[in-house]
């Protein structure tokens, strides 16, 4: 396994981790914000809104390295991207 492939498996493993509590709490904050399914009781609207506006700079940004990885791995193991044979 070349390094781009074991470093683009890593931080796949990584963000998806990442992502998991993070989209969780995205989540969360939000229906704090509209005050459905009793949300409303872990904060009050304008700190779950605070909380929502920082969330989406790291959301983005791991969703795009998760997904970027993603599709490098899936494009080599369909055969859309060859490797050169290890030296």
């Amino acid at each position: 396994m070349h390094l781009l492939s074991v470093i683009s498996l890593k931080l796949v493993r990584w963000t998806g981790w990442l992502l998991v509590p993070l989209v969780l709490a995205f989540f969360a904050s939000g229906y704090a914000i509209s005050g459905r399914y009793g949300f409303w009781v872990f904060s009050d609207e304008r700190a779950a809104l605070a909380f929502h506006k920082l969330m989406h700079l790291p959301l983005a940004v791991l969703a795009i390295a998760h997904v970027a990885a993603s599709a490098y791995l899936a494009m080599i193991r369909w055969g859309w991207i060859r490797q050169r044979p290890a030296a």
